[in-house]
């Protein structure tokens, strides 16, 4: 729900959804548990600015370690934040009921669940009253999500960086579908990075948005400048889906290492193969090193609408504003064609 708020100054809006009441913020933005770059300094920027911040607890590699990053967390601010349980196929074992235990320590209160089913945690998480969001990338799953008692859903279409599944669909057939399929509140991926995309997804019966890209290229996000100056410079054909002969396709970067991965998948490469060059420490040479073809690395198809590196808090407001922008825009054609 859009409210004018009009005891405020005018021009302020109040963005309320069901979301935004669950999860206790004040927009309903979300930053995208990323691997790697899931880290204290972004999360707290976008819950700070009135979003959801997520650190990743892969990224931290041992529950102590997630321990630390939460309570780094704690001393940038106050508000709200999440944490992501991976739930994708791992040539390291991931430990998440130790995680789980760690934000039972730390009283922290929301999850992000991603890759496969949250069957086996469900008990757990409920059993301690957190709230669960679980990312899916169809239809099925959603409804499947809702039945293990998911309290909202992230859909993610093809457009998305990481993993967009199987099914090659994209954002604006996805999310209409999973609206119509569950009655918990669903949040929008894949695709969006202004305001335009926020009220384009509310449109569609969404009452939230996701975005990793976009927050990728933000001052607070961890990563090396190269990275982020590419990411300005680059335009929506500058991705790559790869991995699909393993079936786990993931969307990333176009550089050297995904050329040779997609020329080796077309020539019928084994997972053996290719691990060598998809392994998800390859991307530390990216990230914290700058080098752009060190390895692979997420990216989405919204990478070529990103024109600037801002703050976060100042992205926060960019996308506020537009979205008010395009409601009225919006308005004023209505207006148009009655009169």
């Amino acid at each position: 729900m859009i409210n004018r708020n009009p005891g405020k100054s005018k021009g302020v809006w109040q963005l309320k959804t069901r979301i935004t009441e669950l999860l206790g913020i004040e927009y309903p933005i979300i930053c995208g548990g990323m691997f790697q770059v899931g880290r204290a300094p972004l999360a707290a920027a976008v819950s700070e600015a009135g979003g959801l911040g997520i650190i990743t607890s892969k990224t931290q590699v041992t529950p102590e370690g997630l321990r630390d990053e939460i309570r780094k967390v704690k001393t940038l601010t106050k508000k709200p934040f999440a944490v992501n349980l991976n739930l994708f196929p791992s040539q390291t074992a991931t430990p998440n009921d130790q995680f789980i235990d760690i934000l039972i320590d730390e009283d922290v209160k929301i999850v992000e669940t991603s890759g496969r089913s949250p069957e086996s945690l469900m008990p757990k998480l409920k059993e301690h009253g957190f709230t669960v969001i679980h990312k899916v990338a169809n239809v099925k799953n959603a409804i499947s999500a809702e039945k293990l008692g998911v309290d909202a859903i992230i859909i993610v279409g093809n457009e998305t960086g990481g993993h967009p599944g199987m099914g090659d669909v994209g954002t604006l057939v996805m999310l209409p579908r999973v609206v119509d399929s569950v009655t918990i509140p669903v949040i929008a991926g894949g695709g969006f990075s202004d305001g335009r995309g926020l009220i384009s997804a509310l449109s569609l019966g969404a009452e939230g948005i996701v975005m990793g890209t976009r927050f990728m290229a933000t001052k607070e996000a961890p990563i090396h400048d190269n990275v982020k100056n590419w990411m300005v410079s680059a335009n929506e054909m500058d991705t790559v889906v790869i991995q699909r002969n393993i079936g786990s396709p993931s969307r990333v970067a176009l550089n050297a290492v995904s050329k040779e991965v997609e020329k080796l998948e077309s020539e019928g490469a084994t997972i053996e193969e290719l691990i060598p060059l998809i392994t998800g420490q390859r991307s530390k040479k990216v990230y914290f090193e700058g080098n752009l073809d060190g390895g692979i690395w997420s990216c989405g198809q919204s990478v070529g609408l990103i024109k600037e590196v801002l703050t976060v808090n100042d992205l926060l407001k960019q996308i506020v504003q537009e979205a008010k922008t395009s409601f009225e825009f919006i308005q004023n054609r209505v207006e148009s064609i009655r009169t």
